[in-house]
């Protein structure tokens, strides 16, 4: 005998079921679609079309199977999203920044030329990238699949800061202290001086900066202060001052690395003090030149980035 349609629809649905479920879920369909396609008739439906049509209604079988069988076709479902996801941002917030740290630094210790070390770090650091989301994520799905309890519930102490509030005078006072400090730190620096050398006090900055460079440094400092006082005085970010923002950061990113590559924006009188007379190789110095390099390109990179950031979330609040 010939299956009908509902028969290999029945069929397609029950076989991946437990075996305790097939017969019972093989009757229910089959009432069920017996009764629909029993009031398409009377309605004057052909038959051939009215079993067609209930069937196409029920959609996939895998999809009703799963159903019945109280399994999920999703990844990862709502229970654990969210917390998926707030942990794979931290996860890579951190973990692909240190592996490129420390693969810049095992090829600097190796005297690899700065292309290579570059190159290296950043497929390194891909690679952690998608490692890090395979097993996050994996994780999470084993979860899902499982049942198991992360022990994670929200509370009112993770509601955000409300978006609607610009920047207030608190983020200007602050913002304007900080770059004071930095800009009496550098002063300071060239002008006095920090660690004793032989009774004499010794810069860290290469003396050779000033004026020029440390000049063109405190300028923007004084740029970035009036740029906090008109993003105060407009009552919030726009992309005009994030564009602004992050063209500062570009200089001092610029600024910086420049000297640091060509081996100026340490005080040579510094390193060897404080490094070579004490018994530190000269690995130690190519070490905190690395790291120099990686604090100057990251700071600015999240100073960029959090300026975007306040200026969507400004904009997405109106």
């Amino acid at each position: 005998m010939t299956a009908t349609l509902t028969d290999r629809y029945i069929a397609a649905t029950v076989r991946s079921l437990p075996a305790d479920l097939q017969t019972e879920v093989a009757d229910e369909l089959r009432a069920s679609v017996g009764d629909a396609v029993d009031a398409r008739i009377e309605s004057g439906e052909p038959i051939e079309h009215a079993e067609r049509a209930v069937l196409t209604e029920l959609g996939d079988p895998a999809a009703l199977a799963a159903g019945y069988a109280d399994r999920p076709l999703h990844l990862i479902g709502p229970k654990y999203y969210l917390t998926w996801w707030r942990l794979l941002k931290i996860l890579l917030a951190i973990v692909p920044a240190c592996a490129f740290g420390g693969v810049a630094i095992a090829q600097a210790l190796t005297g690899a030329g700065i292309g290579e070390i570059i190159g290296e770090a950043i497929v390194v650091a891909l690679s952690v990238i998608v490692h890090v989301s395979f097993w996050a994520t994996l994780v999470f799905f084993v979860l899902e699949r499982t049942g198991a309890d992360t022990g994670t519930t929200w509370s009112l102490d993770q509601l955000p800061e409300d978006p609607h509030d610009g920047p207030g005078r608190a983020d200007l006072i602050g913002s304007l202290i900080m770059l004071a400090l930095f800009a009496g730190a550098l002063l300071w620096d060239q002008l006095r001086g920090w660690t004793p050398s032989g009774g004499a006090p010794l810069s860290i900055l290469n003396p050779e900066l000033w004026p020029w460079g440390i000049g063109a440094l405190l300028a923007v400092l004084v740029a970035e202060a009036a740029l906090a006082v008109a993003i105060f005085g407009r009552g919030h970010w726009t992309p005009t001052f994030a564009w602004l923002n992050a063209a500062l950061a570009a200089v001092v990113m610029v600024l910086a690395l420049t000297a640091l590559a060509q081996g100026t924006l340490y005080n040579p009188r510094f390193v060897d003090e404080v490094f070579l007379s004490n018994g530190v190789g000269d690995d130690a110095v190519i070490v905190l030149a690395v790291l120099s390099g990686i604090a100057i390109v990251g700071i600015t990179l999240w100073d960029a980035i959090d300026g975007w950031r306040k200026a969507s979330r400004a904009r997405n609040a109106r």
